[in-house]
């Protein structure tokens, strides 16, 4: 069982990042937990990832997940909260500067530099994902499918993963 100060210094440094989005760090949650420390295989790193879905703030909850099964419930419990302490200190910093942040040609231009970095880092996760779990004609399917209904209906993604889980199984 890794030490209960490693999983708190690596959420701690992966909260420094994690703000604006999650889906920008799945290659780097990967990278941590299955490739360098081997806290996960990449089937339960993938499981993880899948399960963390169906819970409000997704990969948040993919920490928990990744902390328990590398520390047990210190370690969901230590990794949960390390992963929020710096965005929640961040957000308690901007909330009371926002009047006068907001209008600072340097930040909106950092900004603007930042959006297509992360749109990039989305399609690498996506890319890593997909070569990792997309095995077969069933798996390109239901991936086709569940963006299908995704793009173009008004359906909860919610339902889109539950419903491709009840096709997987059935077709098992």
């Amino acid at each position: 069982m890794p030490a209960l100060l490693t999983i708190a210094w690596i959420y701690f440094r992966i909260g420094l990042i994690f703000v604006g989005g999650g889906y920008v760090l799945i290659p780097l949650l990967k990278h941590i937990m299955v490739d360098q420390y081997g806290w996960l295989t990449l089937h339960q790193f993938l499981d993880g990832l899948a399960l963390s879905q169906l819970t409000p703030g997704p990969l948040a909850m993919l920490a928990t997940f990744t902390g328990f099964r590398s520390g047990g419930f210190l370690g969901g419990l230590i990794a949960t909260v390390f992963i929020f302490i710096p965005c929640v200190v961040l957000m308690l910093i901007i909330g009371r500067n926002y009047h006068r942040l907001k209008d600072i040609d340097f930040i909106k231009s950092t900004l603007d530099g930042l959006l297509p970095a992360v749109v990039g880092l989305v399609a690498a996760a996506a890319w890593n994902l997909g070569v990792s779990s997309l095995s077969g004609v069933k798996e390109f399917v239901i991936l086709m499918a569940g963006f299908t209904i995704f793009k173009w209906t008004k359906i909860t993604p919610m339902f889109v993963i539950l419903g491709a889980g009840a096709v997987g199984l059935l077709l098992n």
